[in-house]
């Protein structure tokens, strides 16, 4: 299961993820999202459990407890929405 995480602090790292996952059972993936132009977490990311089980456990425990003093926003990623290619406006 893909597992949405937001609320996060800049600071909160993949490993930090995968450690507060890691307590409900196996992560397969953690992705941080980086911003590209400052190289800063946007303030979410993404864990993979192959264990739906786990995962829901996971969602339940973590949604709303703190993270580096950032409440966790935690739930099941929802697919992708297509969007139309981007165009350099210069």
């Amino acid at each position: 299961m893909n597992i949405y995480v937001g609320n996060l602090d800049y600071q909160v790292t993949s490993e930090d993820l995968k450690e507060a996952f890691g307590n409900f059972g196996e992560v397969a993936s953690v992705n941080v999202i980086i911003d590209r132009e400052t190289g800063r977490s946007k303030g979410f990311g993404f864990v993979e459990m192959p264990d739906d089980t786990a995962a829901e456990q996971a969602i339940t425990g973590l949604d709303g407890t703190p993270l580096l003093g950032r409440n966790l926003r935690v739930n099941q990623a929802k697919p992708r929405e297509e969007r139309p290619a981007r165009r350099n406006r210069y």
